[in-house]
């Protein structure tokens, strides 16, 4: 069995990819996620995985609603965007227009395919990624779109990586 078998594995899967926004005490956050899935059809539920070591995990530690943002094939810059900086040095949202959602929850003018959900529970497994579930309290489509996928963001250099995070098991 080949020791590399689970990136084999998930290369072949190719998640799309989305961005979660959140706020906490006026400080907005945002990153670029690829763990993430619908978890419950009735109720409506979704789960997505935040890094211990982005700045957005501890802002997420302080809120309870986020915005989970559906990029699409032509989203490349906003992954970019996301995906490659870190907001302990730079306001992501400052160039970008937004508006605000309940608790000042940033919602991304160019990523309409979104949902707005609210935390039901987190769990930490003491791996480098935090679990969120969380209800679905809306949701808005621009209609039908091919996501952005993983293998389409090849060689983009993250904020952080994920042995960054604050506390190690």
């Amino acid at each position: 069995m080949s020791e590399t078998g689970i990136d084999d594995l998930m290369a072949s899967v190719d998640s799309a990819l989305i961005v979660v926004t959140t706020s906490a005490e006026g400080e907005p956050a945002g990153c670029l996620v690829g763990f993430h899935t619908q978890s419950s059809i009735s109720p409506e539920q979704y789960c997505f995985w935040l890094s211990k070591a982005n700045h957005t995990y501890r802002v997420s530690l302080r809120s309870t609603r986020f915005a989970v943002h559906f990029l699409t094939s032509a989203d490349l810059e906003l992954a970019r965007h996301f995906g490659s900086q870190t907001g302990e040095d730079t306001n992501k949202f400052a160039d970008l227009d937004h508006t605000t959602a309940e608790e000042g929850v940033p919602l991304l003018t160019d990523l309409p395919n979104r949902i707005l959900v609210e935390r039901l529970a987190m769990l930490d497994d003491g791996g480098d990624h935090v679990a969120n579930t969380c209800r679905v309290l809306w949701a808005e489509s621009a209609g039908s779109f091919e996501p952005l996928r993983a293998s389409q963001v090849g060689g983009l250099s993250p904020g952080h990586s994920s042995e960054e995070r604050a506390v190690h098991p």
